[in-house]
């Protein structure tokens, strides 16, 4: 088995990119480049830092612009251009040789030139393995001897599919159960006219599986999902998930120290799987919320959630009602309006739209010959990204107690980006502002998840398109009718009315070393889980995507899922070499880093009063999202440390705790 995953891996790993374009093509090719991302290509290549100093140095890249020029005026891109071309065909001819990436400081000190702002030491290691620089931690640990020792995976999407890939070069035993007939998880049940991923594909992706290929900056489902099960398909793990069947309960037995865990197929029949750990990978977001409206079970036309999409429905002619103003409402109802005859939109609340230059865009095939065959080309791009998207506007969501306007914002940074939103919002409205007050947020930026404009207000604006600011009382007959008392009739009803993220790893009946069930433990709305991973009286037990690991305020899932992917793989590694029978996790060290988790929470953005967000329980404490900066969770996972479990040996002996 070990043998095998080792084989596998080496097979599956891409070759570095290599240059195999004639000149006439690198040349055509190079015209697309963004230049700060070439600059630092060219710095990496030739170890010449004079291409990241005046008068090559780029300017500020500014919020989520890829600043594709760097500032620089045409005749000095065009200089840095053709050295490119210069270097790639030396490359490629043999007369020179492609250096290894700069490491620590040095990496980063050149990232942050590139950006125009400084990038800390901190990150350094964090990006070298994300970006591709060098392999993640888990990747470097040999195979393990695992003879006898069973692991079983509860999902198949972004987080299950890397969790096997780990374990299969690894050499541990697993099975995956997928509910699902086929991989994908969110991808595959989120097959809605215009879904698509609002963090950029070039950065969610995973680390040990780059995508130089991707046909959109920001790919929609159909690209998603082809990624991910060819990923799983090309690691070699689909062999070992179980699809059509979904876990009913694990129940853990005291006397044989293993899972006892009941799954049901789709056409009834039972099964009971042992275990010696259990890692769930449902995720957040997998369970449809269908509101309890009056009337709705009647209504005489087809209605379905959007992530239950009847394709078979057709919209041509029809008066399309949504329900919901939200992520996914924000992608469907223009991907639909041209095919409807109206569509009309019933609005709870209005959310705050960021512009993004790249949303719509297409990546040019010159551009994905670069990313395919330039070196350090797609890693130095994803590294920008990963600097633009993910911690850099943490701070900025931090409550400023002086701070004399927190009805609006809660600090001066976080007043700055209201009164940018705002003039964005009030530029695609000019000339429809009585559109102002229904489409203007009354809290502070990222207050709730934040979406990418995917054309909302252009087709908000449309004669055939009705945004109705008013929450949704009932359904009578065919028409919808709001708080206000006013029906609108709509032939189709399309509910963009979200998850349940709070009620985590429902409907499931998971019950640990006390029996008592963990839904009653966790009720239906504050799970708590150390590090998002592991639950007291659940031993052998681990959670992907757990409570306060969804990233609020930004950053792609996947990165955190490869932070889950290295502690749990730690963990399973000192199991299997070590003897370890049971591990779980103490009750104060879990006490503790939640105690920690709310502290942070209690100074940042979804704390503050006024507003509704899915990411608050009915007492309103933050149970979905992560109150750290990537960087920390990273620390956090890095290498687990066994003195915060109680570990107990084969042999029934507990293992001695550090200190």
């Amino acid at each position: 088995m070990s043998e095998l995953a080792s084989e596998s891996w080496s097979q599956r790993t891409p070759a570095p990119p290599f240059p195999t374009a004639t000149d006439d093509e690198l040349r055509a090719a190079l015209a697309s480049a963004n230049i700060p991302t070439l600059l630092l290509v060219l710095a990496h290549l030739t170890g010449d830092g004079g291409w990241l100093a005046d008068p090559y140095r780029p300017t500020r890249t500014v919020a989520l612009n890829d600043n594709d020029t760097g500032g620089l005026p045409e005749e000095r891109q065009e200089q840095v251009r053709e050295a490119a071309l210069e270097v790639l065909r030396e490359i490629r001819d043999g007369h020179r040789v492609v250096p290894p990436p700069p490491a620590g400081d040095r990496m980063v000190e050149m990232l942050g030139v590139s950006l125009g702002e400084r990038v800390p030491p901190e990150y350094a290691t964090a990006m070298a393995e994300d970006g591709g620089f060098r392999p993640p931690a888990w990747l470097t640990s040999p195979p393990v001897h695992a003879d006898g020792f069973r692991v079983l995976i509860i999902g198949a999407g972004i987080s299950g599919i890397a969790m096997a890939i780990a374990l299969r070069h690894l050499g541990i035993p697993y099975t995956v159960i997928e509910k699902n007939d086929a991989a994908g998880g969110t991808w595959l049940e989120n097959s809605y006219p215009g879904a698509g991923v609002d963090t950029p594909c070039h950065l969610y992706s995973y680390s040990f599986a780059p995508q130089p290929g991707w046909t959109r900056y920001f790919a929609k489902q159909p690209e998603i999902l082809s990624y991910v099960q060819g990923v799983a398909r090309d690691f070699g793990v689909l062999d070992a998930i179980e699809f059509g069947t979904e876990v009913v309960a694990a129940h853990w037995d005291e006397d044989s120290a293993t899972w006892d865990v009941h799954t049901r197929r789709r056409d009834g029949t039972e099964q009971r799987h042992v275990a010696d750990v259990v890692i769930s990978s449902v995720g957040h977001f997998n369970r449809p919320v269908v509101p309890d409206l009056p009337g709705l079970a009647a209504f005489p036309g087809p209605a379905f959630h959007t992530a239950r999409w009847d394709h078979s429905v057709g919209l041509a002619g029809k008066r399309v009602g949504v329900i919901g103003t939200g992520a996914s409402a924000m992608q469907v109802v223009p991907a639909i309006a041209d095919e409807a005859a109206e569509v009309v939109v019933f609005q709870r609340s209005p959310q705050w739209v960021a512009p993004n230059a790249n949303y719509l865009r297409d990546v040019h095939a010159h551009t994905r010959l670069l990313m395919a065959q330039v070196p350090g080309y797609r890693v130095w791009y994803r590294l920008r990204l990963m600097w633009m998207y993910q911690d850099k506007l943490h701070p900025t969501l931090q409550k400023d107690p002086d701070w004399p306007h927190p009805e609006r914002s809660l600090n001066a940074l976080n007043d700055k980006h209201r009164r940018f939103f705002t003039a964005y919002i009030e530029e695609q409205i000019a000339g429809a502002e009585e559109l102002r007050d229904k489409v203007l947020p009354d809290y502070p930026p990222y207050g709730k998840r934040i979406l990418m404009d995917n054309n909302w207000f252009a087709t908000i604006r449309r004669d055939d398109v009705e945004l109705v600011a008013s929450a949704v009382r009932e359904i009578d007959g065919n028409a919808v009718v709001t708080a206000d008392g006013a029906r609108r009739d709509v032939d189709v009803l399309v509910l963009a009315t979200g998850f349940s993220p709070r009620r985590m790893l429902y409907p499931m009946d998971i019950r640990g070393r006390s029996g008592v069930p963990l839904r009653e433990q966790w009720g239906d709305d504050d799970a708590r889980a150390y590090l998002g991973i592991s639950v007291p009286d659940f031993p052998n037990f681990f959670v992907m995507y757990g409570p306060n690991t969804n990233l609020g305020h930004g950053g792609s899932a996947i990165f955190h899922a490869e932070c889950q992917v290295n502690y749990i793989s730690a963990l399973l590694t000192h199991m299997v070499e070590r003897g370890i029978a049971t591990l779980e996790v103490r009750p104060e060290v879990c006490d503790d880093y939640n105690a920690r988790v709310d502290a942070a929470h209690e100074k940042m953005i979804w704390t503050h009063p006024g507003m509704t967000t899915y990411y608050r329980n009915a007492a309103g404490r933050v149970v979905t999202t992560t109150p750290w900066r990537l960087i920390d969770y990273w620390t956090m996972t890095r290498s687990p440390d066994l003195s915060d479990f109680d570990a107990v040996e084969r042999s029934g002996e507990p293992v001695p705790r550090a200190g």
